[in-house]
């Protein structure tokens, strides 16, 4: 799946290493099962609201990054290479 917005990719990148086995599940379900990314954006920045089966403590933490309250700049995709990071 690719993403046509930088968010879920910062999004993963800043927390998949730190998710616990039912948040990663949670997230896997999210990114796989929506036909239309952006539909995740809308939900994420809640343009729309998240439909009850996507609601759950992955999305709320989703929406809170979505808020960039550090306001970081967020115009790009990230490396992959985070993939490959052994866990911090």
């Amino acid at each position: 799946l690719i993403f046509v917005h930088p968010l879920s990719s910062l999004f993963a990148k800043e927390n998949l290493n730190h998710m616990s086995e039912q948040q990663l599940n949670l997230y896997d379900r999210l990114i796989n099962e929506p036909s239309n990314d952006w539909d995740i954006y809308y939900w994420a920045t809640e343009a729309k609201p998240t439909p009850a089966e996507f609601e759950n403590d992955v999305m709320a933490m989703l929406r809170e990054f979505a808020k960039n309250k550090k306001r970081e700049q967020r115009l790009r995709q990230p490396d992959l290479e985070y993939l490959f990071e052994p866990p911090r």
